[in-house]
């Protein structure tokens, strides 16, 4: 076997030190990727991140570093104190929290703040994919039951089908039942879950297709805002027309609809619709922008070609 290079000694000791300080936080945090299904999604994300590191690798070597020793060192100092804090208190989230912090400080201490903006989306990805505290989940979760609830309430109030809502509790009579039936909009069906792999999906979608050239940090950093945010409504409004969807049908054709193949079936079909409005509102980003330079472009061409005006005609742009 070869040597390894010397200069990888110091990234492969800091890597060992890390996983050797954080294996148990790394491991807890693989087991919910592994069972909790509204983070499920983490189980891609250390995979992106190679990817987005291993791709950016070249452009980051050509930049001259600034090691901000300092500021590394305050924020891995902070970055110990949490850790002992959330290990102390059993509280994981600080934890991992913690890893990120670290992970940032490390990065300063070694080559600067400027280095960050490499950085900045792996970072992000880590902290979408990390667990929020179940007190944070649950005043997320259920105001997005009531939501959903209410959606389907109007949309079968609309279709004249004799519904009430209690709660997040749908009473509805099915076509030939004897008796009321009950559907329960519960915290699987909040939309919290597709929510949390939509803004993930977002930020991972407008990293790929970023425009480059010069003069585009601005509209990239403004694409990139617009396409997380505009997951939050799509995943939410998605949710909603699914349980409006199955509270129409359950009257039709039983409740046994909002249970079983259907149930998981519909859930995949709107979060595919749910995914292509979200590409659909980045081809519209970059459609408008499009458009305005090009009017841009236009105007200049015809100030230019005003009588009088002298034309370049090698180069008339």
């Amino acid at each position: 076997m070869s040597a390894i290079p010397r200069k990888y000694y110091q990234p492969i000791a800091i890597a060992v030190a890390l996983a050797f300080l954080y294996f148990t936080v790394l491991v807890k945090l693989g087991n919910d990727w592994w069972n909790d299904e509204n983070y499920s999604h983490g189980l891609l994300i250390p995979f992106v991140i190679a990817f987005i590191i291993w791709q950016e690798r070249k452009q980051v070597g050509e930049w001259k570093t600034q090691p901000a020793i300092w500021l590394g060192t305050v924020g891995i100092a902070i970055s110990f104190f949490a850790l002992w804090v959330g290990t102390a208190g059993a509280e994981l989230f600080v934890q991992r929290v913690s890893l990120v912090l670290m992970l940032t400080s490390i990065v300063v201490y070694f080559f600067g703040l400027r280095f960050i903006q490499f950085v900045a989306v792996p970072l992000m990805l880590l902290v979408l994919s990390i667990p929020i505290p179940q007190i944070i989940f649950n005043r997320i979760a259920f105001p997005l039951q009531l939501f959903a609830s209410r959606c389907a309430v109007a949309a079968m109030s609309f279709l004249s089908i004799p519904v009430l809502r209690q709660g997040n509790v749908i009473e509805l009579m099915p076509l030939g039942a004897s008796e009321p039936k009950k559907l329960a909009v519960v915290e699987a069906c909040s939309g919290i879950r597709s929510l949390m792999t939509l803004v993930t999906l977002g930020l991972i979608y407008a990293y790929f297709t970023r425009p480059t050239g010069p003069r585009t940090k601005v509209y990239v950093i403004s694409r990139s805002i617009i396409l997380v945010f505009a997951a939050v409504p799509i995943a939410i409004l998605t949710n909603a027309l699914r349980v409006s969807g199955t509270g129409v049908l359950a009257h039709y054709y039983g409740t046994r609809v909002a249970d079983g193949f259907f149930h998981s079936f519909s859930g995949w079909v709107i979060y595919i619709v749910a995914a292509l409005m979200l590409f659909g509102t980045g081809w519209a980003i970059d459609r408008l922008a499009r458009l305005g330079k090009t009017d841009r472009i236009n105007k200049i061409h015809k100030t230019t070609n005003r009588p009088g005006n002298p034309v370049n005609l090698v180069n008339p742009v």
